[in-house]
């Protein structure tokens, strides 16, 4: 984000505006979190109500009750710039420290820093700035100096990253479909609290809150990408290897729905779609990696990629932006590539025809030819039966000795 504001502003693309009209343009970049140990979060008192809006706007916002005509002198919720005008007045306070040791999200803010040490002073700016603007915080609501803590919905530590149980319990609907017909929604009938019932709801429970930690990128070791396209969507996984004997461990996940013309594509070309939605959402760590990446797939097609010689033009255009990153494409069997096949599948479509698409174009085809041969070789055969040694029933190992046991000459 510094980086494209520095690049427009210098090109004279964009310049700093005070106008009232915003739209938020705003990312949490997790991945900044790498190599921070302790942590504090902030919670600030009212939010939006420390707006003021600004005088002779204030009838904008006039309501009516049965109590009586109302209109706001302070910014209230639901407006639909509210979260943008109270982000920028936030970013105006932390200007120099974000993606350094802060991130905002609205009333929300997280320090981050490596050492105890260093977290003091950072905290302590932190609370000396929103003094200066009267801003203020709910004590009950903060957590200051620790290990471990929950952040946008994510429970973030120096291991890394991983989603909260209440979070993850609410996605239930994703892992419906993976876990049987019992826990798949369907249509509405009475359930019995059986035992058995019981033992599978702890499952999913166990599964959702010991799922795998997002681990904290680090650009000094190997990416492996992890993708799969189904008939509905694309799931990709970015993973690193950590320790001994190596273990792959997921930094990153991304998923989405196809649109109703990647849809048709077949499915050599959903599976290539796959690999090149990953390298874009990925590309700023893939692109210029130090060390090459692996790419696996369930589509062993694609491991020819790279010499393919006949490429129609969109598998082309997509060549010529794989030409930017130095991986190799690795098939791994369906079964073992369970994490980016179930982000391919949580998007229901109405089942299509698996459209195959043609080698030739249609150009090239002035109509089919139809060679009933082995009709003809039938009616042949019923007309003037073929010797009883061109039978598919006739033994002929059995007609190589005679009944006496001696062998036939030919």
């Amino acid at each position: 984000m510094e980086e494209y504001i520095e690049t427009t502003l210098a090109a004279g693309h964009i310049r700093p505006s005070t106008s009232p009209a915003v739209a938020g343009f705003f990312f949490v970049a997790l991945e900044q979190l790498r190599g921070a140990r302790i942590f504090t979060k902030l919670d600030l008192r009212s939010a939006y109500n420390l707006v003021r809006i600004r005088k002779g706007d204030e009838w904008k916002t006039v309501f009516h009750t049965t109590h009586g005509h109302y209109e706001y002198r302070v910014m209230p919720f639901g407006l639909t710039n509210a979260p943008a005008v109270f982000q920028a007045l936030i970013n105006g306070v932390f200007q120099n420290l974000l993606g350094k040791w802060v991130i905002t999200y609205i009333d929300d803010i997280l320090v981050y820093s490596t050492s105890p040490e260093e977290h003091v002073l950072h905290v302590r700016e932190v609370l000396s700035r929103l003094q200066q603007h009267h801003l203020y915080v709910k004590l009950e609501k903060c957590e200051f100096h620790q290990t471990t803590v929950t952040f946008l919905g994510y429970v973030i530590s120096r291991r890394g990253v991983e989603m909260d149980a209440v979070e993850a319990l609410g996605g239930h609907g994703l892992a419906c479909p993976h876990y049987g017909p019992g826990a798949a929604a369907g249509k509405p009938k009475r359930l019995a609290w059986t035992d058995q019932a019981r033992a599978a709801f702890q499952q999913l429970k166990d599964c959702f809150t010991t799922a795998p930690i997002l681990r904290h990128l680090d650009p000094d070791l190997p990416f492996v990408v992890e993708v799969d396209a189904s008939s509905s969507g694309l799931g990709a996984v970015l993973s690193q290897r950590h320790g001994e004997p190596g273990n792959l461990h997921p930094c990153a996940y991304y998923s989405r729905k196809l649109t109703a013309a990647e849809a048709n594509y077949d499915v050599g070309n959903r599976e290539l779609l796959a690999i090149k939605a990953a390298l874009e959402e990925w590309h700023h760590w893939l692109e210029g990696a130090r060390h090459p990446f692996q790419v696996l797939t369930d589509h062993r097609n694609l491991e020819y990629l790279r010499g393919a010689k006949r490429l129609n033009p969109r598998q082309a255009r997509w060549a010529l932006f794989f030409t930017r990153f130095q991986f190799m494409v690795t098939y791994r069997p369906g079964s073992k590539n369970g994490k980016a096949d179930a982000l391919s599948r949580k998007f229901k479509t109405a089942n299509k025809p698996i459209l195959v698409e043609p080698i030739l174009p249609a150009t090239a085809i002035l109509a089919p030819v139809l060679w009933n041969l082995m009709e003809e070789i039938q009616r042949a055969y019923a007309k003037d039966p073929p010797p009883c040694w061109l039978s598919a029933d006739y033994d002929l190992r059995a007609a190589a000795v005679s009944p006496a046991g001696d062998a036939v000459g030919t």
